[in-house]
């Protein structure tokens, strides 16, 4: 029998903190992060690019919480909207604390079919999404000496899976801009890292799928299962947090899978 993971309590590992997750909206990871982090007693600010699914998120996460959080649609894609978010966060929660850069986009096509279209959209969401979103918040963070940036890679980063090389390239690239980035902010008493999960189940994911692709990853999980979206949350609350207080520049696996 599959063993199933029980939701934690909140142990205030990020009270006070001022926290804007991207994607937010929906049912993946980035909601629970979302939700993570507010039940760790964090301020959260909610991001999206869907604005009816943004306003249903943080409507859900108000019923949960007790006050709906405030939200900032974005795209990552474009550079003022981006500016923007970070803009109306500090003028909304008065800082940012942690930045948790979760946007991203995938797809599923060999290479030899794959157009520069598809290649360049994936790439740009994914990676230079990420790279949008750390460099406009990296200055206010380093002119306040402190801060946490947390980036959401993938194992596919590092392993080779078919149809997946825009994505992979995107996700690979999310963890050399993590490792440099980290060092250059380093000093000023900030943190940039990342987690990289293998495959974590919510319903957008397998509506948009091909079932026998998701089991054949559920397969290769020691676990006998995918993860559950908060399980990946936790990770990131713990790497938002002073209890990685020695650790910058690390990509974190999120997984159970085996070669």
């Amino acid at each position: 029998m599959t063993h199933v993971p029980i939701y934690p309590d909140g142990r205030r590992l990020l009270d006070g903190r001022a926290v804007v997750v991207t994607a937010a909206a929906g049912t993946g990871i980035g909601y629970a992060t979302a939700r993570r982090c507010a039940e760790e007693g964090a301020r959260v600010l909610l991001s999206d690019h869907h604005e009816r699914r943004l306003a249903e998120a943080a409507e859900r996460l108000g019923e949960i919480v007790g006050e709906a959080p405030p939200t900032i649609v974005c795209d990552v894609t474009d550079e003022s909207q981006v500016r923007a978010l970070v803009a109306g966060a500090i003028d909304a929660l008065g800082r940012i604390d942690v930045m948790v850069n979760n946007a991203g986009l995938g797809g599923d096509v060999p290479l030899v079919d794959m157009t520069d279209d598809q290649w360049n959209a994936v790439l740009d969401v994914t990676l230079t999404g990420t790279m949008r979103c750390t460099r406009a918040v990296l200055g206010h963070m380093i002119e306040q000496g402190s801060g946490s940036i947390v980036n959401n890679a993938s194992v596919v980063g590092w392993r080779a899976q078919a149809g997946q090389c825009h994505y992979a390239a995107a996700k690979a690239g999310v963890m050399a801009l993590t490792r440099c980035s980290a060092v250059e902010a380093a000093a000023a008493g900030v943190r940039v890292n990342a987690v990289a999960p293998s495959i974590a189940m919510h319903p957008f994911l397998a509506k948009v799928s091909d079932p026998e692709l998701l089991d054949s990853l559920v397969d290769r999980e020691a676990f006998g299962r995918a993860a559950e979206p908060w399980e990946v949350a936790n990770v990131i609350v713990f790497l938002a947090s002073d209890l990685s207080s020695y650790m910058t520049g690390e990509v974190v696996s999120v997984s159970s899978q085996h070669p």
